[in-house]
């Protein structure tokens, strides 16, 4: 069993990465029926937050069914900081993630997000305050440094657990390497194996098979794997990697009718939840990967990512099925 403060949850769970128009409460909540043992929101900026941008306050949206649900923070400022502690308090998630790792400019050259692995020991003073100002427990998720020659995490991830942060999450890239070449889980087993460490370490990046995550496990000795890129379309990924764990065997191919039917229940509670416009929009994501390995299906997928109407994109999901009913995924 692994511990997030006083979260009990499995052996080895798999956690659902925050992820920007991804992470929502409609796929969160198809991650969690496939078998997602935490689910994080998209990352929410303390600066919108304070300022009560709709965008950011409507991200604090979470529900019963989801739970444990860590709402993910990310900002520079302390006094920012705190204040947003004090207002997602409000909805009452099970955990407040720290973001410390999200790569993308706009966010770095305020100094947050990985822009902030740059310094340390503002990165140690923001999860300490914090910590202070509220019973939830606070995570972290970070990357291994800012480049290839600043790498320090076994360093960093003690500190921030001597502070008072309950579990860390570390994407095996630095900022420099954005999401090219491969991670590398190394560092975060040397995390992990440092005798000081008592907090769960969880890693991520490159969590694509259910072989990765078993290696992760078994070679690596981290406490779990969160996972990101491999789920977007592919909220099955979860039952898969735990199937294989059980059995050591895949499961079975997810069929065409589960897959339709999943991306109609995905962009109904889009819909439902951020009306007809955005949950079309950012739903389409998605459809790749929901349909991936139909042959001649671009004139399908087309219409999915072109439709600004749900019913045609819901007529599209009907012409799926009838014109490939016969199509068998393989395994």
């Amino acid at each position: 069993m692994v511990k997030i403060d006083n979260i009990e949850l499995p052996d080895f769970p798999l956690l659902l990465a925050p992820m920007e128009d991804v992470s929502d409460p409609p796929f969160r909540a198809l991650c969690k029926e496939q078998g997602a043992d935490v689910v994080y929101t998209e990352f929410v900026s303390s600066e919108g937050l304070i300022r009560n941008a709709a965008k950011s306050v409507m991200k604090l949206d979470i529900y019963e069914k989801e739970r444990p649900v860590g709402i993910q923070i990310f900002g520079a400022n302390l006094d920012s900081m705190l204040q947003t502690i004090d207002i997602v308090e409000k909805s009452n998630p099970d955990i407040i993630d720290i973001n410390f790792g999200c790569p993308v400019k706009k966010v770095v050259s305020k100094g947050a997000g990985a822009g902030i692995l740059k310094d340390v020991c503002l990165m140690e003073k923001l999860t300490a305050e914090m910590v202070k100002r509220t019973n939830i427990p606070i995570t972290v998720k970070t990357r291994l440094g800012w480049d290839h020659d600043s790498i320090r995490i076994v360093e960093v991830a003690e500190r921030l657990q001597d502070v008072g942060c309950k579990a860390i999450a570390i994407h095996g890239r630095t900022r420099a390497q954005m999401y090219k070449g491969s991670a590398d889980w190394k560092p975060i087993a040397a995390v992990k194996n440092n005798p000081r460490m008592h907090i769960p370490v969880f890693g991520n990046g490159d969590v694509d098979s259910p072989e990765k995550a078993m290696e992760m496990r078994d070679s690596y000795g981290l406490d779990g794997a969160m996972i990101g890129r491999a789920s977007i379309g592919n909220p099955w990924f979860f039952k898969q990697v735990k199937h294989f764990f059980n059995t050591g065997e895949y499961l079975a191919p997810i069929s065409l009718e589960e897959r339709v039917e999943a991306a109609r229940l995905h962009l109904q509670m889009a819909i439902d939840w951020k009306g007809e416009t955005l949950g079309v929009f950012e739903t389409r994501r998605h459809y790749t990967n929901y349909f991936k390995g139909i042959p001649h299906f671009k004139e399908y997928r087309t219409k999915m990512v072109t439709s600004d109407r749900p019913e045609d994109v819901f007529a599209a999901f009907d012409e799926v099925l009838e014109v490939f009913s016969d199509y068998q995924f393989a395994e």
